[in-house]
């Protein structure tokens, strides 16, 4: 069990996180893990619902809506599409693999980071990987946006594309231009925060070619501090 606390002085709010897990392979094989928040009641609730509703839309193979559905319920409709799909093809010997890791990569007086990293595999070409970073105030359990963390997004854009333009030079023989299929730079889906500081992660598909990866670095916080309104 991982045991995380959060304490703020100013509102006497404790958050506490523990490693939830759920592993099945009577039919696909599917392993679950993530941080589920305990303490104050009102925050940990809040918390726990995006993280929660978010691991079940990652399992979600319909256009049904799957909101307040449990993590447990989402594994055993997961559990019945394969099934289906081997019914219908009974030829494939592919076991469809669901694999979801969340962890808390940094936590302060006024942000909660949470990392997600999903990968799925239901039979085609290859699996597909995301990893989604949720940004929380741990005074509320509120989900920041972008907006509300960030003071100046043309200031960030711009140490991120020069940090960007040094890790295509080192890593990718295609020019920059490429990157963003011939579009403008644009930040990352989410920003995550580490010890280290600021998490920089482009998804397959959100920059370049599946091919390519995901292309993640870190910027210290002293060269971005003054882009934020939390540290």
């Amino acid at each position: 069990m991982t045991l995380v606390t959060i304490f703020s002085c100013k509102n006497e709010v404790e958050i506490k996180f523990i490693e939830e897990n759920i592993e099945t392979s009577k039919a696909a094989d599917i392993s679950i893990n993530f941080p589920k928040a305990e303490g104050d009641k009102a925050v940990s609730e809040l918390i726990n619902s995006v993280i929660q509703n978010y691991i079940v839309s990652q399992t979600n193979l319909t256009d049904d809506s799957l909101n307040n559905v449990s993590i447990d319920e989402a594994v055993k409709r997961f559990n019945t599409e394969f099934k289906t799909f081997k019914n219908d093809f009974p030829e494939s010997s592919q076991k469809w693999e669901a694999f979801i890791d969340g962890e808390v990569t940094y936590r302060s007086p006024e942000v909660i980071c949470i990392a997600v990293n999903s990968y799925l595999d239901t039979g085609g070409a290859h699996g597909n990987t995301h990893i989604k970073f949720f940004n929380f105030n741990p005074q509320t359990g509120q989900l920041y946006s972008k907006a509300e963390i960030i003071n100046d997004i043309q200031g960030l854009s711009g140490v991120i594309t020069n940090k960007l333009k040094e890790e295509v030079k080192s890593n990718s023989d295609e020019p920059m231009e490429e990157f963003f299929f011939g579009k403008d730079f644009q930040l990352p889906e989410s920003l995550g925060f580490s010890d280290e500081g600021l998490i920089v992660l482009y998804n397959p598909y959100e920059i370049a070619s599946y091919s390519q990866g995901i292309m993640e670095f870190t910027i210290p916080f002293e060269d971005i501090n003054s882009y934020f309104n939390i540290n």
